[in-house]
């Protein structure tokens, strides 16, 4: 027999999976499951023990509601990037996309200040046409953002089409803002619903 309290410390408390409290117990993972449906002990889904697995720390966000005008302007403005320029296709990340670094600094500080993120933990990805110097986009966005090199994934390079005027519009390409936590990503979409109803 495993003792409820046990369950409820190490299970919903500490956020252990089943197999980690069967290893510390020394018994089977089914064992474990047994006495949580048993206590009736809510089991967390797979993609919630995904993200347990990954966040063992807690969510690495923490939500601040805006207490200025200032703040209140920049959640609008950040909600509304993200509704014009997000990605919503992708379920497990914040995704965005603009060749303007303005606009990207936006909405880190949007990530930044109302969401408490680490900043370290930002990948970019950047996408440039062929005839395009891969390292001077590269150096001017790492620049821009005041970001390190070992936060961007290598570049995508998309052949040209003929002479256009792309090249004034993104002289050094698209840049992608990842940041990977779908809990976050899932608040920044139940905003946007909220506002478009």
């Amino acid at each position: 027999m495993i003792p409820k309290q046990l369950l409820v410390d190490l299970y919903s408390k500490q956020g252990l999976s089943s197999a980690q409290i069967a290893k510390r117990e020394k018994c089977s993972a089914t064992k474990i499951d047994y006495w949580l449906s048993k206590y009736e002990i809510p089991k967390r889904s797979i993609s919630d023990a995904i993200y347990k697995k990954r966040n063992p720390k807690g969510d690495p966000f923490l939500f601040q509601k805006p207490k200025t005008i200032s703040t209140a302007i920049l959640y609008g403005l950040g909600i509304g990037l993200y509704w014009g320029e997000g990605t919503k296709r992708s379920k497990n990340s914040v995704r965005l996309g603009n060749s303007d670094p303005f606009l990207i600094r936006k909405f880190i500080q949007f990530l930044e200040v109302l969401y408490s993120i680490d900043i370290r933990r930002l990948k970019f990805g950047l996408q440039i046409f062929g005839d395009m110097n891969g390292e001077e986009a590269l150096t001017f966005w790492i620049k821009s953002l005041k970001a390190k090199r070992e936060q961007f994934y290598a570049p995508i390079i998309t052949p040209h089409r003929g002479v256009g005027n792309y090249r004034r519009k993104t002289k050094y390409g698209v840049l992608t803002l990842y940041f990977n936590n779908k809990k976050l990503r899932d608040i920044i979409c139940s905003a946007i619903d909220q506002e478009s109803r």
